[in-house]
């Protein structure tokens, strides 16, 4: 499933903060925009322990 809201995708060269949009083109600049949504959860990810460990190591 993939989030309707994009982002542009040059906003830190172009834009002083980060520019939404429904469509495909940046309103500001006339750029492309891209999804904003972060990347999907991955069960198979080989590295997703340490990551999860360096968390809670990181939270206490």
């Amino acid at each position: 499933m993939k989030s309707d809201i994009r982002v542009c995708a040059s906003w830190r060269e172009h834009h002083d903060r980060p520019v939404y949009t429904l469509t495909a083109t940046c309103p500001a600049c006339g750029g492309d925009a891209v999804n904003s949504a972060p990347a999907p959860y991955d069960p198979t990810d080989r590295y997703g322990e340490y990551r999860r460990a360096l968390k809670r190591r990181a939270r206490q």
